[in-house]
């Protein structure tokens, strides 16, 4: 499972959870996301055909890398199947891996296993990005969408301000993925690569989510004070 499969995994959980539970109980929503990613077991398996690619490829060439890496993912997600635990992250992974082993195919260079990682991250950062200049932004979009909420925050100025931070957390993790493993791209340091799509992966991610959360409880709190306001 990617890390940008991880962002929509949050919202998915965290709506979820308010349908459940009252606001404070935040270790409920944590839980639920971390289930939504296949629990700590699919945030390890994750890393490991990255890990193989890197391995397999110093020791021999790309095409047994591709290879190595494309069987252990299929065979993370049988051993997912046969355990009975959730097969969605086991299948994004077989998906990722496939793609980012064709590029590399393509490309005809290791380090091109990591292009699409590179790639999604600068246009996920750009579109989180002109999401705030455009004055809508796309945390609160998609937690309104989601939850049938309307756009009524956008007139209430520390509800957006609240979902623009929120979304500039997104656009700088995305950002700083691009900067740093675009950089070790430039340079063919395809080992420092793989740490470094480990490394950035879900722990920025998770303090996005944090902010997300904090975020989104914040507009509620907004909606609710106009509400008692009005009445």
């Amino acid at each position: 499972m990617s890390e940008h499969d991880a962002s929509a995994a949050g919202l998915n959980a965290r709506q979820t959870d308010d349908d459940r539970q009252p606001a404070g109980k935040a270790g409920v929503s944590e839980q639920t996301l971390l289930e939504q990613m296949g629990g700590v077991s699919g945030l390890a398996y994750s890393a490991v055909p990255i890990v193989v690619f890197v391995v397999v490829s110093s020791f021999t060439s790309m095409m047994p890398a591709i290879w190595a890496s494309i069987g252990v993912a299929v065979a993370i997600a049988i051993f997912r199947l046969v355990r009975k635990e959730p097969l969605q992250p086991a299948i994004s992974g077989v998906l990722g891996v496939a793609v980012c082993s064709f590029i590399a195919y393509r490309s005809g260079e290791t380090k091109g296993f990591f292009l699409l990682g590179i790639w999604t991250s600068l246009i996920y950062g750009g579109v989180f990005l002109v999401s705030v200049a455009a004055r809508w932004p796309l945390v609160g979009v998609v937690w309104s969408a989601l939850n049938g909420l309307g756009m009524e925050w956008r007139k209430q100025r520390r509800a957006m301000r609240a979902y623009d931070i929120a979304t500039l957390s997104w656009a700088a993790v995305f950002g700083a993925k691009y900067v740093v493993q675009q950089w070790l791209y430039d340079n063919d340091q395809t080992g420092w690569l793989a740490f470094a799509r480990i490394a950035m992966g879900y722990p920025l991610t998770g303090i996005a989510l944090v902010v997300t959360v904090w975020a989104i409880r914040r507009a509620k709190k907004v909606a609710e004070e106009a509400a008692v306001a009005a009445a």
